[in-house]
């Protein structure tokens, strides 16, 4: 047995004796298809029982730093810290999972769970994706809607500062949203144009992103769930309610902006979302939050909309490079055209004229598709 071998043949009997002490020894296995993550799920069948295996390989990242950190502090702990991700911590999941479902929410319960060692047993929610049910001609309007059902009933309330002991619900504050526009100059400039990114060129891009998050209302903070789209919402229609939508890959969460997550959906980098489907949910959810009795300024709303939409775009056309050139994912690049689709329409936004034209001079649209190896 080689030295490569030893760590991957220790994980899987570490697996089976998590196994066999949470009573599902005996259980067939079979894994899924993994995702952009470290983490790898496989459903457990015992007879007529179902659940989730999720296998969170515990590795030796940099530690996440303390919620009262300074933007320095966290610095220096690098991109976790400043971004504000759990990494491999199970016991984040698992808090979140529990916060969620005591809204009323159908996030897996948790039925078993090894925390130091990445292993959790979750409750099956089954295999209805948004993006595989509507593939097939499921109803879009009727499932988005009922996705910003679910927002509606988590942006009521402002964002805990808790979801369990020993798990603050940090802020998505500046260094994080900063941190991830970053990705873009670190990954992607590179991988359009060649070279690296000049300390200008960076610099400038940072400056242009504080600007356009400065003027963010600051004052209302809700739970994000930070990848609130179709490839991370079951449908669950024999529920009622908000719990027709089932929750997963939340352990990111953090306390940010009530636009956040509603344009997730609707700028899904996965799939085309029309403009019709996406007005009829953007005006759902206003009247969600209104009959809730916590409607947003909708002009102030629709702003930070076109910021937050702006600055998630951003970040992901960087993480698909660099699935890419750290990864070896050369799928992602297919996904560029549409994420750059998205940015460009985002921009369009008469408070973002600076940053669209810091795009346009650094890099060109013909620089913006890279083709496949």
């Amino acid at each position: 047995m080689s030295d490569a071998q030893a760590p991957g043949i220790g994980r899987r009997l570490a697996m089976r004796e998590f196994l066999a002490a949470s009573g599902w020894g005996e259980a067939a296995i079979a894994p899924l298809p993994g995702d952009a993550s470290t983490r790898h799920y496989a459903r457990l069948t015992l007879g007529d029982r179902r659940a989730m295996l999720m296998d969170q390989p515990q590795l030796a990242e940099t530690p996440v730093a303390p919620a009262d950190a300074t933007a320095g502090q966290r610095r220096a702990l690098g991109y976790n810290a400043m971004a504000r991700l759990a990494g491999a911590d199970c016991a984040r999941f698992a808090a979140a999972a529990e916060y969620l479902r005591g809204l009323g929410l159908a996030a897996p319960d948790i039925l078993a769970a090894d925390h130091a060692q990445g292993f959790a047993i979750l409750e099956d929610l089954g295999d209805a994706l948004f993006a595989d049910v509507l593939a097939v001609g499921a109803n879009e309007t009727e499932l988005y809607k009922a996705a910003v059902e679910v927002l509606a009933r988590l942006h009521a309330l402002a964002a805990p500062q808790s979801i369990g002991p020993g798990k603050p619900l940090f802020t998505y504050d500046e260094t994080a949203l900063i941190a991830e526009t970053d990705l873009l100059t670190e990954w992607f400039l590179p991988l359009a144009l060649g070279r690296k990114a000049t300390a200008e060129e960076i610099e400038d891009h940072r400056g242009l992103w504080r600007a356009a998050l400065k003027d963010l209302a600051q004052e209302r903070r809700v739970f994000v769930h930070r990848d609130f789209h179709a490839q991370n919402l079951l449908w669950l229609p024999a529920r009622q309610g908000v719990a027709r939508v089932g929750l997963i890959d939340f352990q990111d969460a953090v306390a940010g902006s009530p636009a956040y997550d509603l344009v997730s959906l609707i700028e899904d980098a996965r799939r085309d979302v029309s403009a019709a489907v996406a007005g009829a949910a953007v005006d759902h959810y206003l009247a969600a939050m209104r009959a809730a009795g916590t409607p947003p300024d909708e002009a102030a709303f629709r702003h930070e909309m076109a910021v937050m939409a702006a600055q998630r775009n951003a970040k992901i056309v960087g993480i698909f490079a660099r699935l890419y050139l750290r990864d070896a994912k050369a799928r992602y690049l297919s996904l560029l055209p549409r994420v750059w689709g998205h940015l460009a329409r985002d921009l369009e936004h008469r408070g973002l004229a600076d940053l669209r034209a810091w795009y346009d001079r650094v890099i060109p649209v013909e620089k913006r598709t890279i083709a496949e190896p």
